[in-house]
């Protein structure tokens, strides 16, 4: 089965939107994704609230967790871990992926070829990385491709997330899995790789490879 799975959401609790959790959650199941992960600005513990909505939508979507967190070489999503929790202030991707693994956790660097707050060629040079994010809804469609570009050179699996800052933009991009993702394997089925970036946008269909 195919599930499809919006690995990079914001609401107004990343501090640069006014979106409402609940209605980006509503506005994931109305577009028939299976999950939708919320990765707030640089903490963990400000997504509190997807614990209620995890529990009041189970029966509709699957509701993750996670943080976009901000190294001093670029952000990156990380899953599995409250960075909150660690000592990780002004630390470079490599001190991140190091602790993140050492729970047990995963790091994938966010739109790595965006420029501002991005990674750029650095992921070249970084080892432990679990994915790279193909597809990002507010990158170009050049950025993104040379994302996917980089994921296939380094023989890493490569997601998608819409980077949702607005409910409607929720969806854009996904990640599809190749198996049910439940809140039990998340972490091993991101390990596990067995997934693909989604585009669901107009210009990627314009614009082929």
């Amino acid at each position: 089965m195919k599930f499809r799975i919006d690995l990079h959401v914001h609401s107004k609790f990343s501090g640069d939107n006014d979106s409402e959790p609940e209605e980006i959650v509503l506005h994931a199941i109305n577009k028939n994704l299976d999950g939708i992960a919320f990765t707030e600005h640089y903490s963990y513990e400000i997504s509190e609230y997807a614990e209620k909505l995890k529990e009041a939508y189970a029966d509709r979507i699957r509701v993750f967790r996670g943080v976009e967190f901000s190294s001093a070489d670029g952000h990156c999503l990380v899953f599995g871990v409250n960075t909150d929790r660690l000592s990780l202030k002004n630390a470079s991707v490599e001190e991140v992926v190091q602790a993140v693994h050492e729970k047990g956790g995963v790091v994938i660097p966010s739109h790595p070829f965006r420029g501002n707050n991005s990674m750029g060629e650095k992921i070249k040079q970084v080892k432990g990385l679990c994915a790279l994010e193909g597809y990002n809804g507010y990158s170009h469609h050049s950025q993104n491709k040379k994302a996917v570009k980089a994921a296939e050179e380094l023989h890493l699996p490569y997601t998608g997330g819409s980077d949702a800052h607005m409910p409607r933009e929720a969806g854009s991009c996904y990640t599809e899995f190749a198996n049910e993702v439940t809140h039990d394997n998340f972490i091993e089925m991101l390990k596990e790789g067995n997934y693909i970036g989604v585009d669901t946008r107009k210009i990627s269909r314009i614009w082929p490879f």
